[in-house]
């Protein structure tokens, strides 16, 4: 029996296309679920935490360079956690 006039090929395509769908809809769950189950997911206070880590972490940086004294990163590493 022949498959989409192709032959063999028709029902290798036809598996490889059922497989690439079911992997589209595990990616799209797997996408939404993180999502989902993340309390406060995309509310003010997260961003703003996520805004002070990434300041904090310029600090960290700035004072590993050497352009900040350990007493302006003191202050600075204060100010931002005030």
């Amino acid at each position: 029996m022949m498959a989409f006039g192709f032959g063999g090929f028709g029902m290798l395509f036809g598996f490889l296309f059922w497989i690439v769908i079911a992997g589209l809809i595990v990616w799209a769950l797997a996408q939404a679920i993180p999502r989902l189950t993340t309390p406060n997911a995309g509310t003010h206070s997260s961003a703003t935490a996520s805004k002070d880590d990434f300041a904090l972490e310029i600090l960290k940086q700035r004072f590993a360079k050497g352009e900040i004294t350990r007493e302006e990163y003191d202050d600075m590493r204060l100010n931002l956690s005030a």
